[in-house]
């Protein structure tokens, strides 16, 4: 058999990098002993990786081109190395390769991090929106070297140990002969290249802390938790790469006098005895009222309370509540507490005593009733029923 790699492969040999490739998966899928373990076929496997080892190295196939014997001892001998990371790339299509055909060298440039803000909004300003300027402390490109990490004047150079490629090859014997694997050179950490004179701002990072201020927009409707992105307003990263996302979270203070439940508002309205009792009307505030720069919104309305409103009762009312993100507007629940009066001066406890005894009320006997159950016990009822 031909001891031309080119031969071996069955390329031209003006064939590129990419066409040898192709040309070796090929034939390692057909050869490799995991699949055809007749001795011919593992001969042939082992001669068509050396050939492969030749033309996948630009230096060792221009010392082939010139005549020369790389190897020192023909091709599939036990002196022929391979690499193990193109034995794996032929059967799974990965895109590593040998010397000169690998992964290659990583970017110095990278994308940066997210970064993560709280704040806290009073409710109204989360009912309606705000516009809030935050002072963040992040990295920022380096304007002294523009993000390349290197000194004015100067520029990163190939990596001396690794020539640019950002990894080298390591040897070792194996039953298949010298497997080659691939790693990372720890000179320039897998860059390809070193920065001999680095930045003295950023220390060659191509980037620096700083505080910068930036005003973000709350969308009417958040609520705890509700986190506003704004894109590429992260952390720059290194070697000047593009900026992550900045993430707004936030927190809802606790209002004086409305509760929040979802889109809903709760509150409490205490009204004296007399009152429930003949019936009246109570000034409730808006949530809007909160606004001090808004002008033309409701800022009061009246609630009115019917005659013998009982304490407990409440009052819907449909719309008055938070607006949702998507449209729309919660409610507002209004709790009546019934105020009993604790201290009576003689002729208020002589007046109740007359109007308990108009009524009928001197001695009652009370309305004795179940405690409300829970929802357990309900169920527990309804399966005993049956």
């Amino acid at each position: 058999m031909s001891q031309d790699p080119y031969e071996l492969l069955g390329v031209g040999r003006d064939a590129d990098a990419d066409t040898i490739k192709k040309a070796y998966r090929k034939l390692a899928r057909q050869l490799h002993p995991d699949v055809n373990p007749d001795p011919e076929s593992q001969e042939r496997f082992k001669q068509v990786t050396a050939a492969y080892e030749v033309l996948s190295d630009p230096q060792k196939r221009a010392a082939y081109d010139r005549g020369g014997d790389p190897f020192g001892g023909g091709f599939g001998g036990q002196g022929a190395g391979f690499s193990f990371t193109d034995i794996m790339d032929a059967f799974f299509g990965g895109q590593g390769g040998g010397q000169g055909a690998g992964r290659g060298p990583r970017s110095r440039v990278r994308r940066g991090q997210d970064a993560l803000i709280r704040i806290e909004v009073e409710l109204a300003e989360a009912a309606f929106g705000v516009s809030r300027e935050l002072k963040v402390d992040t990295a920022v490109r380096c304007t002294t070297c523009g993000g390349e990490g290197a000194a004015p004047g100067s520029h990163a150079v190939p990596c001396d140990t690794c020539h640019g490629q950002g990894e080298v090859a390591h040897v070792q014997r194996s039953f298949l002969g010298e497997i080659r694997t691939l790693r990372p050179c720890a000179a320039c950490r897998g860059f390809g290249t070193v920065i001999p004179d680095p930045c003295r701002e950023c220390a060659g990072d191509g980037r620096v802390r700083s505080r910068r201020t930036l005003t973000v927009k709350i969308p009417a409707g958040v609520d705890n938790g509700t986190r506003v992105q704004l894109s590429e307003q992260g952390e720059v990263g290194p070697g000047g790469g593009p900026a992550g996302d900045l993430y707004v979270e936030i927190h809802v203070a606790p209002h004086e006098v409305f509760e929040r439940h979802g889109n809903d508002l709760h509150c409490t309205v205490s009204v004296p005895m007399t009152a429930a009792a003949l019936g009246t009307t109570i000034e409730l505030p808006t949530l809007e009222a909160d606004l001090p720069e808004s002008e033309d919104v409701e800022r009061s309305f009246d609630l009115q309370v019917p005659t013998g409103t009982q304490s407990g009762h409440q009052v819907l009312l449909r719309g008055r509540g938070v607006p949702g993100l998507r449209g729309g507007r919660g409610d507002l629940a209004v709790t009546i507490a019934v105020e009993t009066p604790t201290r009576l001066d003689p002729r208020q406890e002589e007046l109740l005593r007359e109007l308990a005894a108009i009524r009928g009320e001197e001695q009652p006997t009370g309305d004795v009733r179940p405690a409300h159950k829970s929802m357990f016990g309900r169920l527990r009822d309804a399966f005993t029923a049956h």
